[in-house]
């Protein structure tokens, strides 16, 4: 099959025509019509149809007649945008002889008095080819480096270097001598002086060297546009002469002081490229940051970023010094800076740096506003990165804890759950804090609102608190949260259940408010209640807040106190003894009788389910017989091991990331080099041939190994008149179809047209142009479309020539091909991703395959789905047999959509699997076509 076309032509002009279609009888109508409105109308309806793949070459002689001699400018400038597309050659390759016509029209345009057609002009000659209509202008286009207007001589000296480029010597013998002695001696206009230095860094670099050392002492005032053309001279001459990088450095270094930003950045990656010296590392790193810093737009911060995270791979120890100065950028207000941000500076941690690290982070947190939107994100990235640095470092630890533990009332549940988790951790890994740590939460616990929050931090009071006054302190905090027991009580008045809230509590004496009648307290005495009884719809935030969370039929955390009265009570069992602890444990006892009771009285939403109740009962058990309380020691084994496990999964990430690329031993040996393009600069890649670039920047070049070979698809049958096939190249945002068709009729095909139209987010940026077909030819069209999203997208189209219309097959794309390998994902993350994705797709499973594992390995391997946890500790918790999987994946593609998807599989008694796989995303694009690949893969799966 041909992979390219040979007469491939160049598009110069890309302008958007929507749906529109019009008719060339009525634009030649419109032409030979004598209103300039109406030939202005019609010329543009004929450059759109040019550029939609029409050949309007048909109407060049009515062009000429009624269109050259008109003085309107708009009307000279479509001319020139249809000349620009027409084709001027036959197929021989010579020049059309009705070409010579418009050779003294561009003429008398480059004559003109008014300097706007003569700059339009010069511009369009700098898009000709054409030896034969550029050789009789150049005069003319020389006389327009003295016009008195700069706008065309900024024009002339562009179009001056595009005719050297193309040319050199044979139109243009003395361009360059001509550019510097005159040109660039005279002028004064910024942007002219700008195209005449350019060209001469092309055409001539030596007299382009020469020109700028004689202009050293004024080069710092020169304007930006000016000084960046100097830089791209420094690169190039560097390149063909390293002896002399020393002195271009000293001019580099001296262009940074710039008022430019554009300049400086330049000037800092120039520096990078050319040099490994550390104090002209350490200059352009301080560019970087100050540009980080200074700079408003969050585009440039965003691109400073990614340059700074190439740096940090090979001159780590200079950006450790520079940390500091990375991390006042943090206030910016954009979430994806202050993440990016976070990011660099955790992998540059250091024992010299981690306690100012730290302190900045704290004072960061202080002052987030909790008014703003991304208040509970930043908060959360905050924490997640004192974290980090405290695993890392533990030293430090005890400045952050007490700061941590006053947000864990924070409003935001998510920031609230990276503290207390971040809290799980320390007690585990610093025995050294746990008594701190225990003192602050035994504080704060009575504030919490979020039930996650008091689960976590209820099984930390109940694993570390080992001595009896520590033991005490739990209890009574314990206590108090949960308020008096029962939790209802019998209204004799109304003679109904109510809840007992626990409210504000006043003596017989105390007056104040409506009351009900005096009430019998559980020690006998006698109280008014005010305002305290409510019904199970009222509110609970103002009770206590373990009460109100079990009130509102939370039986998670229920259990979660019924388990740490029970471990409290046997710790304190074992310490003073049975007659001492004998209240604490009757105590627990009676909390979870009234729970029980509770739950069973029909005053709450719901009775109990059946795992939180069979929790309480094995509590109640332990209660009953403590010296079978074996079972609460392996809460803490089990915690620790899981710890161990990810730091070493956090281990193995961190090497894998940091780990050189394998080089395979069946790799393509570049002898064209010699030398492997493992840490060649920039300036040396730019020397590679064309295959070498595209590997080093990832792009494999052999369809033999990326796989092209299975992406051709058959268009139409062997017995059509014309037989097509597709390759189809697809490459992140662009889709290039390569179509082969072949004449197989008798005749020969006139204007063969590739009529193709897509379905989905994929836009045809580029039509195949008609081609003729003689019998036996064949000849390869292009097509180029755009992919915005990974939306199921259909490709179909025709072949139309004359009468003759074959319709082709659709051309189905593969979601596959858009999908990357992603991070790791914490349970945490995904949790909360899970809950703020909005677009769910439910595929039920259907399949021949009776081993759920098995069917969850064929959909990891046919849709690029990542196991949560990593392919090593996911697949390692489904290790034996069982009637039942469930699992977490996730993925995410080129366009930054990120898909999150739970598999839940059963097996029936006949051996076939039943369940769901429940896709979720933000948008509904990859939700819907990752839920169409499964359902497609899924019945083609074989046991």
């Amino acid at each position: 099959m041909v992979l390219a076309s040979s007469n491939e032509t160049y598009c110069t002009v890309l302008v958007s025509y929507g749906d529109k279609s019009f008719n060339g009888n009525q634009i030649k109508e419109a032409l030979e019509g004598g209103k300039e409105k109406d030939k202005r109308e019609a010329m543009k309806k004929c450059v759109y149809m040019m550029l939609n793949g029409e050949d309007m070459s048909q109407l060049f002689m009515t062009i000429v007649r009624y269109v050259l001699p008109s003085e309107d400018h708009t009307i000279q400038k479509l001319l020139l945008l249809y000349l620009e597309q027409l084709q001027k050659k036959d197929t021989q390759g010579k020049l059309l002889p009705e070409m010579i016509l418009i050779c003294q029209n561009l003429r008398n345009n480059l004559q003109h008095p008014n300097e706007y057609l003569r700059g339009v002009t010069l511009r369009f000659l700098c898009r000709i080819k054409e030896l034969e209509i550029l050789e009789p202008l150049i005069p003319s286009i020389l006389s327009n480096l003295e016009h008195r207007h700069s706008f065309v001589r900024r024009a002339a000296a562009m179009c001056v270097k595009a005719i050297y480029d193309l040319f050199g010597d044979q139109l243009l013998p003395d361009a360059s001598e001509m550019m510097l002695e005159n040109f660039l001696a005279s002028e004064q206009d910024v942007s002219a002086r700008r195209n005449a230095l350019l060209m001469l860094c092309t055409t001539a670099p030596d007299l382009a060297v020469q020109y700028l050392l004689s202009q050293l002492d004024q080069l710092p005032s020169w304007p930006d546009i000016l000084q960046l053309v100097v830089l791209n001279l420094v690169r190039s001459v560097c390149r063909t002469q390293p002896e002399n990088k020393g002195k271009y450095i000293k001019l580099i270094l001296a262009l940074m002081s710039s008022q430019h930003t554009s300049v400086s950045y330049e000037c800092a990656n120039t520096l990078i490229q050319l040099s490994r010296a550390s104090s002209a590392i350490r200059a352009a790193a301080a560019c970087y940051c100050q540009l980080l810093i200074n700079h408003s737009d969050n585009n440039v911060k965003l691109i400073v970023l990614g340059k700074l995270e190439d740096m940090k791979a090979q001159h780590t120890d200079i950006l450790r010094d520079m940390v500091m100065d990375v991390l006042r950028a943090l206030s910016s207000p954009n979430v994806d800076i202050k993440k990016k941000i976070l990011d660099i500076v955790l992998d540059l941690l250091s024992s010299k740096n981690i306690e100012e690290v730290v302190l900045a982070l704290k004072k960061e947190v202080v002052k987030v506003d909790d008014l703003s939107e991304s208040a509970g994100e930043h908060r959360q990235m905050l924490v997640q990165a004192i974290h980090k640095c405290t695993v890392n470092f533990p030293d430090v630890a005890g400045a952050v804890v007490p700061l941590l533990m006053g947000f864990l009332t924070d409003p935001n549940h998510v920031s609230a759950m990276d503290v207390i988790y971040f809290v799980r951790e320390i007690m585990e890994t610093n025995p050294k804090l746990q008594q701190q740590v225990l003192e602050l939460l035994i504080d704060v616990l009575p504030q919490v609102r979020s039930s996650r929050v008091c689960s976590c931090g209820l099984w930390i009071l109940g694993e570390y608190s080992n001595t009896k006054e520590e033991i005490e302190s739990a209890l009574e905090v314990m206590k108090e949260s949960v308020g008096p027991l029962p939790f209802f009580y019998n209204d004799e008045d109304d003679g109904i259940l109510k809840l007992d809230m626990a409210e504000t509590v006043t003596s017989v004496g105390g007056g104040g408010g409506s009351s009900s009648g005096p009430k019998i307290l559980a020690d006998g005495s006698y109280a008014t209640v005010s305002a305290t009884t409510m019904s199970a719809a009222v509110s609970f935030t103002s009770s206590p807040n373990l009460r109100a969370l079990i009130l509102g039929c939370d039986y998670f955390l229920a259990s979660v106190v019924a388990s740490t009265y029970t471990k409290l009570a046997t710790k304190l069992l074992s310490l003073v003894g049975e007659a001492a602890a004998n209240k604490e444990i009757a105590e627990a006892m009676l909390y979870i009788a009234s729970l029980l009771r509770m739950s069973e009285s029909g005053v709450v939403a719901h009775s109990i389910d059946a795992d939180s109740r069979d929790k309480v009962n094995v509590c109640l058990n332990i209660l009953t017989s403590p010296s079978d309380a074996s079972l609460l020691a392996e809460c803490r084994t089990s915690f620790a091991e899981m710890i161990e496990e990810k730091h070493e999964e956090e281990t193995r990430e961190s090497q894998r990331k940091n780990a050189a690329p394998a080089v395979q031993p069946d790799d393509l040996i570049d002898f064209y080099h010699l030398k492997n393009t493992k840490g060649m600069s920039q300036i040396e890649m730019e020397d590679a041939v064309a295959t070498d670039l595209s590997r080093a920047m990832g792009v494999s070049t052999d369809a033999s190994k990326d796989g092209s070979e299975n992406k051709v698809v058959q268009l139409t049958g062997f017995s059509d008149p014309v037989y097509a096939e597709a390759l189809m190249t697809v490459h992140q945002y662009d889709i290039t179809l390569d179509v082969y068709v072949e004449n197989r009729s008798e005749d020969t095909l006139q204007n063969l047209s590739l009529e193709l139209a897509t379905m989905g987010d994929l836009k045809l940026v580029e039509r195949p142009s008609p081609v003729t077909l003689a019998v036996g030819d064949a000849q390869v069209l292009r097509a180029n479309i755009k992919v915005s999203s990974t939306e199921t997208g259909v490709i179909f189209g025709s072949l139309v020539a004359g009468e003759m219309v074959i319709v082709l097959n659709d051309i189905h794309l593969d979601i596959a091909d858009y999908l990357l390998d992603t991070s790791q994902l914490s349970d945490a993350l995904f949790r909360t991703r899970w809950a703020e994705f909005e677009w769910e797709n439910k595929v039920a499973v259907n399949t021949t395959i009776t081993d759920p594992v098995q069917y969850l390995e064929k959909i990891i391997d046919s849709t690029s789905l990542t196991i949560l946890g990593g392919d090593e500790r996911g697949m390692k918790g489904l290790e034996g047999s069982c009637g039942y999987l469930a699992a977490n994946l996730h993925c995410c593609s080129v366009f930054s959509e990120q898909a999150l998807v739970n598999l839940s599989v059963e097996k029936k008694e006949d051996g076939q699997l039943t369940g769901y796989v429940r896709i979720r995303s933000k948008t509904q694009g990859i939700a819907l076509s990752l839920g169409d690949k499964i359902t497609l893969k899924q019945k083609s799966l074989a046991a």
